[in-house]
């Protein structure tokens, strides 16, 4: 028998009993299947079945990195379908895959110092350049189905959203929330919360730090500056009548300019 991948999600007040919940508390902390969930059949089923062993509300708290984005997509899809309400709350992080299972949120909630991040997906491949050809074309599918989830929630362009992968966007609660990938900020008091909003894109860190890198080579192995040459002889110029546009002529060479 086929032996399940480690658990990444934990049920914190999961009982057995026959009465209805009132809520349920799901955690989905550290990296999302490090085994992929694309041929097993054993830990999707193990979630699928802790899934629906109860019923009421459902709080997930989301603390990921990331991870595989078929066990991202299944949970996804579960959350979506759930009847009760789902309240997403990142008090950490929620980037790549585990940005998609938040926005299967009825209400999604960011601590004022979580951050969000969404990206392209990725993967890794080997064979002939047909072999190459077609994991290009999955990533391309892949996205796109990414981007149905973010537009769902967020409203947003699929240009606009696609834009943002291709830059590996970074967002803090305020900018979040401000994109619509989140509803609100998660404090204790729900007092007001004063936090920047600021997006992060990890394409335009690593131009600038190229830029400064650059710079500082220039300073470190500065270019010996050349010195001037001595201007070449002009030519002679005979004008007759009213000039126009100069021209060139070669060297040492003498040039009569007519008015025409």
């Amino acid at each position: 028998m086929k032996k399940p991948n480690q658990k990444f999600w934990k049920w914190k007040n999961q009982t057995e009993s026959a009465e209805p919940q009132s809520e349920r508390v799901l955690e989905i902390y550290g990296t999302i299947a490090e085994e992929s969930w694309f041929d097993d059949d054993v830990t999707p089923k193990m979630f699928r079945d802790e899934f629906f062993a109860g019923d009421g509300d459902i709080v997930v708290w989301i603390n990921s990195p990331g991870g595989d984005c078929v066990a991202a997509s299944q949970i996804y899809s579960m959350l979506m379908d759930y009847k009760g309400n789902v309240t997403v709350k990142v008090d950490g992080i929620a980037a790549s895959a585990a940005s998609v299972i938040a926005m299967a949120g009825t209400k999604v909630l960011m601590s004022p110092t979580a951050l969000m991040m969404i990206h392209n997906p990725a993967t890794m491949a080997y064979g002939d350049h047909e072999d190459m050809q077609k994991a290009i074309e999955m990533l391309a599918e892949v996205k796109e189905s990414i981007i149905n989830a973010y537009e769902i929630k967020t409203k947003q362009s699929r240009a606009k959203i696609s834009h943002l992968m291709d830059a590996e966007t970074w967002m803090n609660a305020n900018k979040a929330i401000e994109l619509g990938f989140a509803d609100d900020i998660l404090t204790d008091e729900k007092l007001p919360v004063d936090v920047p909003a600021y997006a992060f894109s990890g394409k335009a860190v690593e131009n600038s730090l190229f830029m400064k890198l650059t710079a500082k080579a220039k300073l470190l192995n500065p270019v010996p500056e050349e010195k001037p040459k001595d201007p070449a002889p002009q030519p002679t110029v005979k004008r007759m009548g009213m000039s126009k546009d100069p021209i060139l002529a070669p060297h040492n060479s003498t040039i009569q300019m007519f008015d025409i």
